[in-house]
């Protein structure tokens, strides 16, 4: 099943600091350090994370499984 690439960016753009974008398209290891990332710096480190969501952002356009986002 194809997932909304409105979607993504959307979850990427507001909560891609947390790694919820990732998890969204099934990349769970990607997501779980993102989330760790954020979580375990006390947020201290979560800009990183959040420059990390926007590139995803730019460069992926299939979900884990390779099923282009819609």
């Amino acid at each position: 099943m194809s997932k909304s690439k409105v979607a993504f960016v959307l979850l990427g753009v507001f909560l891609g600091s947390l790694g919820i974008h990732n998890f969204y398209i099934g990349r769970t290891k990607q997501g779980v350090i993102q989330l760790l990332i954020t979580v375990l710096s006390a947020g201290t480190l979560s800009l990183a994370s959040w420059i990390w969501a926007i590139v995803d952002i730019c460069t992926i356009n299939a979900d884990a499984s390779g099923v282009p986002l819609s």
